[in-house]
């Protein structure tokens, strides 16, 4: 098989629709893997070193706050750019979403060329 030179891109989103849709928006131009929540984000994340981290912050068994957190505090994984994309959508949730480390913030629904401007501001 031969291998590719895309950027990897991980998805985190406990609906299962969410993800769909942004793995449909983005595969041709990035590899693409997904988590469910935020504890097999840490997973995931830990294993495939995605260039780049789309993270959902309302989910169960550990939400996106949470797991950014723990991502940040990884010296391995910290300067992985992560973009909270949230239907937490009201005014300081940006700024809450940046003081637990988010890197951007991208509020749902998705705005396609939004989400690519911010993609290709951190990974091209």
């Amino acid at each position: 098989m031969a291998s590719t030179n895309k950027k990897k891109i991980l998805v985190v989103d406990d609906t299962e629709f969410n993800r769909d849709l942004v793995v449909q928006l983005l595969e041709e131009d990035y590899d693409m893997v997904i988590a469910e929540n935020g504890e097999e984000a840490l997973d995931v994340t830990e294993r495939e070193r995605p260039d780049l981290i789309l993270m959902d912050l309302g989910m169960p068994v550990m939400d996106g706050w949470e797991a950014t957190r723990r991502l940040k505090a990884n010296d391995d994984l910290k300067n992985i750019p992560i973009i909270a994309v949230t239907s937490h959508a009201m005014v300081g949730d940006e700024i809450d979403a940046r003081k637990a480390g988010c890197d951007d913030y991208l509020p749902k629904p998705i705005d396609d060329e939004l989400l690519f401007k911010k993609i290709k501001n951190f990974i091209g």
